[in-house]
């Protein structure tokens, strides 16, 4: 009798630890270091906390660092805004093998990077009309350090963004054309160089992207380039690359970027289907997100502040992602 009752106690204990491990929503999201990225991680983490039931932890990264740990630590578990175009080799390699999975291809729409200019700058010379241009005036963009030489603003270190700025430098002889890379430090730096720059009416010239806050504010005009894209082998296997990588990298125009929400293959096989459809769901249009992060910078809003601000003010969006249970706990929770 005592070995029956064992046994029914220890299936009901199986039975009830399966119930638990069925139910259990424990995740971790990539938290990026720009606007657009730390409110999208903060709108998920908001949403399926309250939502779906879930425990969400976010883990601060970059673009190389957050990709490069989901490929090989599998963690964190989420990336909501993965600039793919800068890692698409390698990505594509891990979905091959399984590690990583797209599972949103589109989170943003009408999103765009490239190189800009303030239109102050477009007003004082009408005749740059494309990068190639710009190329050939550095005299306009002298720099902070070295006012002989052009600035040329990059991505911040440990952006993906920032092999791609370096290779096509030397791919156009930018040095020896008379200009200097300036490396702003972090995303505030970049910022922080448009709006000086925009406020004082001054010239500036580098690598920027929408949808931004600040792209927005300061009218940021993104150049054509005056040249044609040199190809998917010389982007992909050459200027996302590091220099030891890329030997001979060729004049191009920037990549059609590609804005993807990736998961680890651990994630995908053990999340609710739940979650796994409001990731596949959401989508931003630009126009909000450029909304919401005016908001966020002019009243120096945090990510979870300014996604709160947004689930309160654009209803009318994130319903449409997810289903009418969970539409209600949200709601019910604001």
């Amino acid at each position: 009798m005592s070995r029956v009752v064992s046994m029914i106690t220890f299936l009901v204990s199986l039975l009830f630890s399966q119930i638990t491990y069925a139910n259990d929503c424990n995740i971790k999201i990539a938290d990026m270091n720009w606007g657009s990225a730390t409110l999208m991680a903060n709108v998920d983490k908001i949403i399926l906390e309250r939502g779906y039931d879930c425990k969400v932890d976010l883990v601060v990264g970059d673009t190389v660092p957050t990709f490069t740990a989901m490929m090989n630590k599998s963690t964190p578990d989420v990336a909501p805004e993965l600039w793919a175009s800068t890692v698409t080799t390698l990505l594509k390699k891990a979905e091959q093998e399984g590690t990583l999975n797209t599972i949103n291809k589109n989170p943003i729409n009408g999103l765009g990077e490239g190189w800009f200019v303030t239109p102050g700058t477009l007003k004082r010379h009408p005749e740059l009309k494309t990068v190639m241009d710009v190329i050939d005036n550095p005299q306009l963009f002298p720099h902070p350090e070295d006012p002989s030489k052009g600035a040329f603003v990059t991505c911040p270190s440990g952006w993906g963004c920032q092999k791609s700025n370096l290779n096509l430098f030397r791919a156009f002889d930018m040095e020896s054309k008379g200009w200097k890379m300036l490396d702003p430090g972090s995303s505030a730096g970049l910022d922080g160089t448009i709006a000086k720059a925009s406020m004082r009416d001054q010239n500036w010239f580098g690598f920027y992207w929408t949808p931004t806050a600040l792209a927005g504010k300061y009218n940021m005009q993104m150049l054509e380039w005056g040249i044609e894209y040199a190809g998917d082998d010389n982007w992909n296997n050459c200027i996302v690359k590091s220099v030891e990588e890329c030997a001979e990298p060729k004049p191009s125009a920037w990549t059609t970027p590609v804005v993807t929400s990736i998961i680890t293959k651990n994630f995908k096989d053990n999340a609710q289907k739940a979650t796994l459809g409001y990731l596949e769901n959401r989508t931003w249009d630009t126009s909000v997100l450029n909304n919401v992060l005016d908001y966020m910078e002019n009243n120096k809003l945090e990510g979870g502040d300014a996604a709160y601000y947004f689930l309160v003010e654009y209803p009318d969006v994130w319903t449409q992602w997810v289903g009418d249970r969970a539409q209600q706990k949200i709601k019910d929770s604001l």
